[in-house]
């Protein structure tokens, strides 16, 4: 399995990529090519040309949840597969996977929309739509952890801003939240997006639904931006006993968080351009 990382919150020194408070992560598992998440504005087409990684190849589009650094994006990806379209250029039409929660609209702070604003109608306009709730494998190895479940109290942080469904306005606790995990022979590489069902939890589900307790990395946002001392301390104890081999936290993980997560982990530079292989 190799990822490149397209969008995040810095560049890698030396790199002359775009950056911006988003994420997305380009995977390849043996022939089939992910997208996982896919930023705030259209950054993930100039860097990805940049990187001469071909975007209209892609054919599995994933999301971690419905917010805008991590949906946004998808403008600019859809203007790119009508453009091939109209042009005539080879292109795969894509399946995007995400939880059934992701479209609902959502606000934050004033801001009437803080999630994705494409409904899923529009999507099936672009090609196959997958919405679910539980692990789904997208290759023999990579898998879509499906809502997590929520299982350590220090994790559990009070909802921000509402979430619009049939049944009503609710305060959102961002179900839809999830990630995905990479069987590997080192151990699990598990892709986080913001992690706000909480790191550790996404980690239990990885070993639970891989069957695997080895974590070999874990990449993507970890939602520990200003986090409470009680939270952070859980977090520091989990990770001393599970050990992971090592740690790219970056988007919304804090300078801070970063800093205590060294003391029981192997962090690891992250940023636009960064390129990483496992197996």
């Amino acid at each position: 399995m190799r990822l490149t990382v397209l969008v995040d919150n810095t560049t890698l020194t030396g790199h002359y990529f775009l950056a911006e408070p988003g994420l997305s992560i380009y995977i390849e598992d043996g022939t089939t090519r992910v997208l996982f998440d896919t930023g705030y504005s259209g950054i993930l087409v100039t860097n990805a040309l940049k990187m001469g990684i071909d975007l209209l190849r892609v054919d599995e589009i994933v999301l971690s949840h419905g917010h805008l650094d991590h949906t946004w994006g998808l403008d600019a990806l859809l203007r790119l597969h009508t453009e091939a379209i109209r042009e005539g250029h080879a292109r795969v039409e894509p399946t995007f996977f995400a939880h059934p929660d992701a479209f609902l609209t959502r606000s934050l702070d004033g801001a009437g929309e803080v999630g994705c604003h494409l409904s899923v109608e529009e999507l099936f306009r672009h090609g196959k739509v997958l919405l679910t709730q539980a692990p789904l494998w997208l290759t023999e190895d990579l898998v879509f952890l499906g809502e997590i479940e929520r299982r350590f109290e220090f994790e559990q942080v009070p909802p921000k801003g509402y979430i619009y469904t049939p049944d009503g306005i609710r305060n959102d606790t961002v179900a839809d939240d999830t990630a995905l995990a990479c069987k590997t022979p080192e151990g699990l590489v598990i892709i986080t997006g913001c992690s706000h069902s909480g790191i550790c939890s996404i980690v239990e589900q990885a070993r639970e639904v891989c069957g695997d307790d080895r974590i070999a990395d874990i990449i993507g946002g970890f939602h520990l931006l200003n986090a409470p001392p009680e939270q952070m301390q859980g977090i520091l104890d989990y990770f001393s006993e599970v050990r992971p081999a090592a740690l790219h936290p970056c988007h919304c993980t804090g300078l801070a968080a970063k800093i205590a997560l060294a003391r029981v982990a192997d962090v690891r530079e992250t940023g636009v351009g960064l390129h990483l292989e496992y197996g």
